[in-house]
């Protein structure tokens, strides 16, 4: 339903990632495939550190909170290209893909306050290792995580009212595999320079910029007092706890600077919503390789599980 100058709707119809039926089976068992790696490595990750008391410290609380937020984050956008080509059903009311947009911005602001958090917790680990439990204790943790929850939550209410309230689109076909702000601003016939000023102004300064200069600020402390580390091995052990964490960082800033602070007259939805997929699809699978699998205090949490289901299983009769 294409309409010259504009008119309203009730609902969406998402394209999706090709027009192609081989493509779209292809690209159908490539996400499922990625989805399921995910969901499984996420949830694993959380379990193991809510069930282990060995990893119940500041940092697996974080890592806790980033499993969870990397699982629903995954499950909101990756689904409509599950459901619709199982259903055959891409259209999406407008009210739902309000809330998929909030939902998706709000988890993303999360992860970078959560990310933030851990910087923290990365500072005073290295710099102030003799207090760190006194100054890391369950409470600040709670309070921290808690904060990043409700920010982001807050961050996304103007985007769902902004994007609820525009009434007139010149198509109702939404050019990628989810409700995403950008392909549906540019639908749009209404004044959408509100929703461009908030997206540009929460993104450089609440929700980019300031997480940014707070993580930036922690990790300038950080290198300054392990490059005062006499012993070269005690360097390397110093950077090799904060840099995972780096590299997250980094690898995430880097995509949503590309993707959203960008005038919206100048991004190509064809190459945005490829760029995308692998945005959503990469970042959720890699932190549980890069945070916890190559960690020797997770790998033998496993350990321990796994022996403890073989000496039950042993002694069963």
């Amino acid at each position: 339903m294409d309409h010259k100058n504009g008119s309203t709707t009730t609902s969406f119809i998402i394209t999706g990632i090709s027009d192609e039926p081989l493509l779209q089976f292809f690209v159908f068992l490539l996400v499922l495939l990625i989805y399921l790696i995910t969901l499984g490595g996420n949830t694993t990750i959380f379990l193991l550190i809510c069930l282990d008391h060995h990893l119940h410290t500041p940092m697996y609380f974080f890592l806790a909170n980033l499993s969870l937020l990397d699982i629903s984050c995954s499950t909101i956008t990756l689904h409509k290209i599950l459901t619709s080509f199982v259903s055959g059903d891409n259209s999406v009311l407008v009210v739902e893909c309000a809330v998929q947009i909030f939902a998706f911005l709000s988890l993303t602001s999360d992860e970078l306050l959560v990310l933030t958090a851990m910087s923290y917790d990365r500072y005073v680990a290295i710099c102030n290792p003799l207090r760190y439990h006194l100054i890391m204790n369950s409470k600040l943790c709670t309070f921290l995580a808690s904060l990043c929850w409700a920010i982001g939550l807050l961050e996304g209410i103007p985007l769902f009212m902004g994007i609820y309230k525009l009434t007139c689109f010149v198509s109702n076909k939404v050019d990628h595999f989810f409700c995403d702000i950008v392909p549906v601003m540019k639908l749009s016939c209404s004044d959408t320079s509100f929703l461009q000023f908030y997206i540009f102004s929460e993104g450089v300064f609440l929700g980019g910029l300031t997480p940014f200069t707070l993580t930036f600020i922690s990790y300038i402390f950080i290198i300054g007092t392990i490059l005062s580390i006499r012993s070269s091995i005690g360097r390397r052990k110093a950077f090799y706890t904060c840099s995972s964490h780096l590299t997250v960082v980094v690898c995430l800033y880097g995509s949503l600077v590309f993707q959203y602070l960008r005038p919206t007259s100048s991004i190509n939805l064809g190459s945005s919503k490829y760029f995308s997929l692998f945005n959503i699809a990469a970042v959720p699978i890699l932190n549980p390789l890069i945070y916890s699998l190559k960690n020797k205090d997770v790998k033998a949490a496993f350990r321990r599980k796994n022996g403890f289901t073989h000496v039950n299983q042993i002694a069963k009769p």
